[in-house]
């Protein structure tokens, strides 16, 4: 910590953070949660019911975290949430060192040796906007999660700023104004059920030893499957091991590189990535984002993995 203080009955934190590995601020959010103002982002965020107003700015090699809360408890565990959000613990170095070599990896790891998944400052914020993002283009999502914000996320002081929905608030939206936000029925429907199990205690999301107790009871809804669970892993809970192999963007990148002549299958996708082990989602992301697109990729009979008979395919997204 480099600094505390008041201000108009606030506490204000301010902490440097030194990232381990080469480092880069993410980009202003999509969803218009998380906002650019200058060289700073800026987001609200709630813990509990307390509102946190929080930035981050990068400062002589660190990342100056900045927030103004109600209470010290409520600032420090704001930091917490906006240091796993901005992925300011996340060490990469293991994982780039591991796959420094691989043919396919280490040309990516060397472009952009900065590049770390995005997070959510809460679990639930990355399970709702995964249930948002089922079987559609990113653009159509990105439309449905800003509508949904809009309407229903809470609002800073100012009124310039919005949180991303509590589960409570989206529990309490009947099926019809969450289509009304362009989410199909059963999205809808699937949404809220997760929302009133999260809301009520029934889902723990938080609970780092019980993560899969978690994903099963969030199966047990209809709509909600693997790729969901997944998502939610990977960008709500830490999971790097948890690579969403049913997504579009993976069928057809290892159709490509597995040098099928079609998109492979979710089952094909889970093979070609388990050689990377715990570290899966990590290459998935940095061979999609750290390249320049299929068609710029290796030829494919040079960085074939896994056997080459093959099962039938799936055009589309699990859930």
């Amino acid at each position: 910590m480099v600094a505390a203080g008041r201000r108009s009955g606030a506490v204000v934190l301010e902490f440097d953070v030194r990232p381990p590995g080469v480092y880069r601020l993410p980009r202003a959010g999509r969803d218009g949660v998380m906002r650019r103002r200058g060289d700073a982002l800026v987001r609200l965020l709630h813990v509990g019911d307390e509102p946190v107003l929080a930035h981050a700015w990068t400062l002589s090699g660190a990342v100056r975290l900045r927030v103004e809360a109600p209470s010290r408890a409520i600032a420090a565990c704001a930091v917490e949430r906006m240091r796993f959000a901005l992925g300011l613990d996340h060490d990469l170095r293991p994982f780039q060192r591991r796959f420094a070599r691989d043919p396919l990896l280490g040309p990516a790891i060397r472009r952009r040796p900065w590049l770390r998944p995005w997070r959510t400052a809460e679990p639930f914020h990355a399970l709702a906007w995964a249930i948002c993002e089922q079987l559609i283009e990113w653009q159509r999502a990105t439309a449905i999660q800003r509508r949904l914000v809009w309407r229903y996320g809470r609002a800073s002081a100012c009124g310039k700023l919005r949180d991303a929905p509590a589960a409570p608030e989206l529990a309490a939206r009947a099926p019809a104004e969450l289509e009304a936000c362009g989410l199909t029925g059963s999205r809808a429907i699937a949404l809220r059920r997760a929302a009133r199990a999260a809301g009520r205690g029934h889902l723990d999301l938080e609970c780092a030893d019980g993560h899969e107790a978690g994903w099963r009871r969030l199966r047990t809804i209809p709509a909600i499957g693997a790729w969901t669970c997944e998502k939610l892993a990977f960008h709500g809970q830490g999971r790097d091991d948890q690579l969403p192999a049913g997504d579009l963007a993976y069928l057809k990148l290892v159709g490509h590189l597995a040098g099928l002549g079609r998109r492979a299958s979710e089952e094909e996708v889970r093979t070609f990535f388990a050689p990377y082990g715990e570290h899966a989602a990590l290459a998935g992301i940095y061979l999609l984002t750290g390249s320049l697109g299929v068609t710029a990729l290796p030829p494919a009979a040079s960085v074939r993995r896994g056997p080459q008979r093959v099962g039938p395919h799936r055009h589309r997204a699990v859930t």
